[in-house]
């Protein structure tokens, strides 16, 4: 069942498939800027997952009953089996899996910091909205990638479970007590915002992916579509958001 979790962002047709998009990796991976974007791609990717992995497991300790506990536990799981994907992969291109990663701690690190949830409820609107902003950028530039780069990082934004368990859990939190709606609504939009700004921040401080965003490399976004981009992840955000029975 299609989600806004795991819905493409963009409802427009898929164009036909062009430069470095229609290449594989043995042909791509001649551009030295190409490659040198894609291990920062992948290793942004391979800590998220870890550190998504690790937090997954500690929300499991806030959960109400040993079956929320174990459900936590099986998606940790699943960010954990992403993790090892991308990090193979980057010991198949002959990068070493940390030092891809290290550039990205710092960052991620402090978003997670900024938006450690208070309570069970938190958590889950953090793992569903929180995370899919992230998800939803990353499949933007996805659609910018050589096939099999993008085939990996594809399989690795795929939903974990995170969608219809937080939506049955908060929705039903909601009809239990109202109020705890409006609360978490402001928590939403609060990670909408921070989830953004750490997306902008770590592609700005590394020259190869803004390069292959915003032209150069990879046939790159022109600004007009950047700011099309970015409607199409806020639109993705509002849906979720309706489907959590939250306000935008």
């Amino acid at each position: 069942m299609e989600t806004p979790d795991n819905a493409t962002p963009s409802a427009e047709a898929t164009p036909a498939l062009t430069g470095i998009a229609a290449q594989n990796w043995a042909t791509a991976s001649a551009d030295a800027n190409y490659c040198a974007a894609v291990v920062d791609l992948l290793g942004a990717l391979a800590y998220g997952e870890l550190a998504a992995f690790e937090r997954l497991a500690e929300d499991a300790k806030l959960a109400p009953t040993l079956g929320d506990k174990a459900e936590l536990a099986k998606m940790a799981s699943a960010e954990f089996h992403h993790f090892e994907q991308l990090s193979n992969r980057l010991s198949e291109i002959g990068v070493e899996p940390t030092d891809a990663m290290d550039p990205f701690v710092s960052a991620l690190d402090g978003f997670h910091k900024q938006t450690a949830p208070s309570d069970w409820l938190e958590g889950l609107v953090k793992a569903y909205v929180g995370d899919s902003i992230a998800s939803d950028f990353y499949r933007e530039v996805a659609a910018r990638l050589d096939s099999d780069t993008r085939s990996l990082v594809l399989a690795v934004l795929d939903d974990t479970g995170h969608a219809s368990f937080a939506v049955e859990k908060v929705r039903a939190a909601i009809d239990a007590d109202p109020r705890v709606g409006g609360r978490l609504a402001l928590w939403a939009r609060r990670l909408m915002g921070e989830a953004l700004s750490q997306s902008q921040r770590v592609v700005a401080d590394r020259d190869a992916l803004s390069t292959m965003l915003v032209g150069g490399v990879a046939d790159g976004f022109d600004l007009a579509e950047v700011g099309r981009m970015f409607s199409r992840i806020t639109e993705a955000h509002t849906k979720r958001m309706a489907a959590l029975g939250l306000a935008a």
